[in-house]
Protein backbone atom coordinates (compact mmCIF):
# COMPACT_ATOMS: atom_id res chain seq x y z
CA UNK A 1 0.00 0.00 0.00
CA UNK A 2 1.27 3.44 -0.93
CA UNK A 3 1.08 6.06 1.78
CA UNK A 4 0.84 9.81 1.23
CA UNK A 5 2.79 12.48 3.09
CA UNK A 6 1.46 16.03 2.74
CA UNK A 7 3.93 18.74 3.71
CA UNK A 8 3.39 22.36 4.55
CA UNK A 9 5.73 24.64 2.58
CA UNK A 10 6.70 27.74 4.55
CA UNK A 11 8.84 27.12 7.65
CA UNK A 12 8.47 23.37 7.14
CA UNK A 13 10.34 22.71 3.90
CA UNK A 14 11.59 26.26 3.32
CA UNK A 15 13.10 28.69 5.78
CA UNK A 16 10.61 31.49 5.19
CA UNK A 17 11.47 33.19 8.48
CA UNK A 18 15.09 33.57 7.37
CA UNK A 19 14.02 34.82 3.95
CA UNK A 20 11.64 37.33 5.52
CA UNK A 21 14.43 38.66 7.73
CA UNK A 22 16.64 39.18 4.66
CA UNK A 23 13.76 40.86 2.85
CA UNK A 24 13.18 43.33 5.69
CA UNK A 25 16.80 44.48 5.48
CA UNK A 26 16.51 44.99 1.73
CA UNK A 27 13.15 46.71 2.01
CA UNK A 28 14.31 49.12 4.71
CA UNK A 29 17.40 50.03 2.68
CA UNK A 30 15.50 50.52 -0.59
CA UNK A 31 12.94 52.81 1.05
CA UNK A 32 15.49 54.59 3.28
CA UNK A 33 13.56 53.71 6.39
CA UNK A 34 14.75 54.37 9.97
CA UNK A 35 17.38 52.14 11.53
CA UNK A 36 14.81 50.23 13.57
CA UNK A 37 12.49 49.58 10.61
CA UNK A 38 13.64 46.02 9.92
CA UNK A 39 13.02 45.04 13.54
CA UNK A 40 9.57 46.66 13.42
CA UNK A 41 8.69 44.74 10.24
CA UNK A 42 9.66 41.42 11.82
CA UNK A 43 7.67 42.18 14.97
CA UNK A 44 4.63 43.36 12.99
CA UNK A 45 4.48 40.28 10.78
CA UNK A 46 1.98 38.01 12.49
CA UNK A 47 0.13 34.99 11.17
CA UNK A 48 -2.61 36.30 8.93
CA UNK A 49 -3.25 37.90 5.54
CA UNK A 50 -0.28 39.67 3.99
CA UNK A 51 -2.46 42.33 2.38
CA UNK A 52 -3.34 43.53 5.88
CA UNK A 53 0.33 43.51 6.86
CA UNK A 54 1.33 45.68 3.91
CA UNK A 55 -1.49 48.11 4.61
CA UNK A 56 0.06 48.55 8.07
CA UNK A 57 3.53 48.94 6.56
CA UNK A 58 2.36 51.61 4.13
CA UNK A 59 0.65 53.57 6.90
CA UNK A 60 3.53 53.21 9.36
CA UNK A 61 6.19 54.53 6.99
CA UNK A 62 3.99 56.82 4.86
CA UNK A 63 4.98 55.10 1.61
CA UNK A 64 3.78 56.33 -1.79
CA UNK A 65 3.22 52.84 -3.23
CA UNK A 66 -0.15 51.21 -2.61
CA UNK A 67 -0.43 48.28 -0.24
CA UNK A 68 -1.31 46.04 -3.20
CA UNK A 69 1.86 47.12 -5.04
CA UNK A 70 4.03 46.56 -1.98
CA UNK A 71 2.54 43.10 -1.60
CA UNK A 72 3.07 42.28 -5.29
CA UNK A 73 6.70 43.41 -5.07
CA UNK A 74 7.17 41.19 -2.03
CA UNK A 75 5.71 38.16 -3.81
CA UNK A 76 8.06 38.71 -6.73
CA UNK A 77 11.14 39.05 -4.54
CA UNK A 78 10.70 36.55 -1.70
CA UNK A 79 11.05 33.35 -3.81
CA UNK A 80 14.60 34.48 -4.66
CA UNK A 81 15.44 34.83 -0.98
CA UNK A 82 13.86 31.57 0.24
CA UNK A 83 16.14 28.62 0.88
CA UNK A 84 15.35 25.02 1.73
CA UNK A 85 16.23 23.71 5.14
CA UNK A 86 19.32 21.44 5.02
CA UNK A 87 18.91 18.07 3.27
CA UNK A 88 15.24 18.59 2.35
CA UNK A 89 15.54 17.18 -1.17
CA UNK A 90 17.53 14.18 0.09
CA UNK A 91 14.97 13.49 2.83
CA UNK A 92 12.03 13.71 0.43
CA UNK A 93 13.96 11.44 -1.92
CA UNK A 94 14.25 8.86 0.86
CA UNK A 95 10.49 8.82 1.25
CA UNK A 96 9.90 8.43 -2.47
CA UNK A 97 12.48 5.64 -2.65
CA UNK A 98 10.49 3.87 0.09
CA UNK A 99 7.35 4.06 -2.04
CA UNK A 100 5.66 7.11 -0.54
CA UNK A 101 3.72 9.69 -2.49
CA UNK A 102 4.63 13.26 -1.52
CA UNK A 103 2.50 16.38 -1.78
CA UNK A 104 2.68 19.99 -0.68
CA UNK A 105 -0.33 21.83 0.70
CA UNK A 106 0.13 25.53 1.41
CA UNK A 107 -1.78 28.71 2.02
CA UNK A 108 -0.71 31.68 -0.05
CA UNK A 109 -0.90 33.36 -3.43
CA UNK A 110 -0.33 31.15 -6.46
CA UNK A 111 2.39 33.27 -8.09
CA UNK A 112 4.40 33.47 -4.89
CA UNK A 113 4.16 29.83 -3.87
CA UNK A 114 4.71 28.40 -7.35
CA UNK A 115 7.84 30.54 -7.73
CA UNK A 116 9.18 29.14 -4.44
CA UNK A 117 8.58 25.59 -5.66
CA UNK A 118 10.42 26.29 -8.91
CA UNK A 119 13.37 28.18 -7.41
CA UNK A 120 14.02 25.59 -4.70
CA UNK A 121 13.63 22.49 -6.88
CA UNK A 122 10.65 21.25 -4.89
CA UNK A 123 8.42 21.20 -7.97
CA UNK A 124 10.35 18.20 -9.32
CA UNK A 125 10.63 16.49 -5.92
CA UNK A 126 6.92 15.96 -5.20
CA UNK A 127 3.95 14.24 -6.83
CA UNK A 128 1.65 17.23 -6.57
CA UNK A 129 0.84 20.43 -4.74
CA UNK A 130 -2.22 22.38 -3.66
CA UNK A 131 -2.12 26.16 -3.16
CA UNK A 132 -4.98 27.87 -1.36
CA UNK A 133 -5.25 30.74 -3.82
CA UNK A 134 -5.62 28.30 -6.72
CA UNK A 135 -8.45 26.25 -5.19
CA UNK A 136 -10.30 28.80 -3.07
CA UNK A 137 -9.70 26.85 0.15
CA UNK A 138 -7.36 27.55 3.05
CA UNK A 139 -5.87 25.41 5.77
CA UNK A 140 -7.19 24.25 8.23
CA UNK A 141 -10.24 23.49 6.03
CA UNK A 142 -10.14 19.67 5.62
CA UNK A 143 -11.20 19.98 1.99
CA UNK A 144 -7.84 21.42 0.96
CA UNK A 145 -6.06 18.28 2.19
CA UNK A 146 -8.43 16.07 0.20
CA UNK A 147 -7.80 18.23 -2.87
CA UNK A 148 -4.05 17.93 -2.32
CA UNK A 149 -4.35 14.14 -2.26
CA UNK A 150 -6.27 14.25 -5.54
CA UNK A 151 -3.52 16.40 -7.06
CA UNK A 152 -1.09 13.64 -6.08
CA UNK A 153 -3.19 11.03 -7.88
CA UNK A 154 -4.71 9.40 -4.81
CA UNK A 155 -7.38 9.80 -2.14
CA UNK A 156 -6.87 10.63 1.51
CA UNK A 157 -6.83 7.74 4.00
CA UNK A 158 -6.24 7.39 7.76
CA UNK A 159 -2.77 5.99 7.00
CA UNK A 160 -1.66 9.28 5.45
CA UNK A 161 0.25 12.06 7.20
CA UNK A 162 0.33 15.85 7.39
CA UNK A 163 3.64 17.44 8.37
CA UNK A 164 3.79 21.12 9.27
CA UNK A 165 4.90 23.79 11.71
CA UNK A 166 1.56 25.46 12.53
CA UNK A 167 -0.51 23.91 15.35
CA UNK A 168 -3.66 25.61 14.06
CA UNK A 169 -3.31 25.49 10.28
CA UNK A 170 -1.44 22.21 9.86
CA UNK A 171 -1.99 19.97 12.86
CA UNK A 172 -5.60 20.94 13.57
CA UNK A 173 -6.24 20.77 9.85
CA UNK A 174 -4.79 17.28 9.64
CA UNK A 175 -6.93 16.16 12.56
CA UNK A 176 -10.06 17.53 10.89
CA UNK A 177 -9.15 15.70 7.67
CA UNK A 178 -8.82 12.39 9.56
CA UNK A 179 -5.11 11.83 8.94
CA UNK A 180 -2.07 11.51 11.17
CA UNK A 181 0.15 14.49 11.95
CA UNK A 182 3.75 15.42 12.69
CA UNK A 183 4.40 18.85 14.18
CA UNK A 184 7.72 20.48 13.26
CA UNK A 185 8.43 22.21 16.54
CA UNK A 186 11.63 24.16 15.74
CA UNK A 187 12.26 23.66 19.48
CA UNK A 188 9.02 25.39 20.50
CA UNK A 189 6.62 24.15 23.17
CA UNK A 190 3.29 22.70 22.08
CA UNK A 191 0.39 25.08 22.91
CA UNK A 192 -1.73 23.51 25.62
CA UNK A 193 -5.02 24.73 24.13
CA UNK A 194 -4.56 22.67 20.95
CA UNK A 195 -5.29 18.99 20.35
CA UNK A 196 -1.87 17.28 20.42
CA UNK A 197 -0.11 16.18 17.28
CA UNK A 198 0.34 12.42 16.79
CA UNK A 199 4.11 12.92 16.66
CA UNK A 200 6.52 15.82 17.24
CA UNK A 201 9.81 16.42 15.41
CA UNK A 202 12.30 19.22 15.84
CA UNK A 203 13.02 19.41 12.11
CA UNK A 204 12.17 17.82 8.78
CA UNK A 205 14.86 15.14 8.94
CA UNK A 206 13.48 13.82 12.21
CA UNK A 207 9.94 13.98 10.79
CA UNK A 208 10.95 11.84 7.80
CA UNK A 209 12.58 9.29 10.10
CA UNK A 210 9.33 9.10 12.05
CA UNK A 211 7.35 8.45 8.86
CA UNK A 212 9.71 5.74 7.69
CA UNK A 213 9.41 3.93 11.04
CA UNK A 214 5.61 4.07 11.36
CA UNK A 215 3.14 1.26 10.91
CA UNK A 216 -0.31 1.68 9.28
CA UNK A 217 -2.92 3.43 11.39
CA UNK A 218 -4.84 1.03 13.64
CA UNK A 219 -8.13 -0.04 12.15
CA UNK A 220 -11.35 -0.48 14.10
CA UNK A 221 -12.16 -4.12 14.88
CA UNK A 222 -15.33 -5.19 13.14
CA UNK A 223 -17.24 -8.09 14.77
CA UNK A 224 -19.34 -9.92 12.19
CA UNK A 225 -22.99 -10.62 13.03
CA UNK A 226 -23.82 -14.19 14.08
CA UNK A 227 -24.66 -16.63 11.34
CA UNK A 228 -28.43 -17.06 10.97
CA UNK A 229 -28.14 -20.77 11.78
CA UNK A 230 -26.12 -20.22 14.93
CA UNK A 231 -27.74 -20.89 18.31
CA UNK A 232 -28.07 -18.34 21.08
CA UNK A 233 -24.79 -17.01 22.40
CA UNK A 234 -23.75 -17.76 25.94
CA UNK A 235 -22.10 -15.44 28.38
CA UNK A 236 -20.63 -16.51 31.62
Amino acid sequence: MTWLALFDLDDTLTDLSGAFSRWTTEFASQHRLPDDAAAWLIAARREGPLDRFFAEVRQKFDLAESADQLWANYRARIPHLVQLYPNVLDDLGSLRAAGWRIGIVTNGMQDNQLAKLQHTGLAEAVDGCCISDAVGLRKPDPRIFRRAAQNCGTTLSPDDWLIGDSPHLDIAGGHSAGIRTVWISHHRTWPQDQQPSHRIATDLRQAVRILLSEEPAPQATVIPPPHPDAGPSRTG
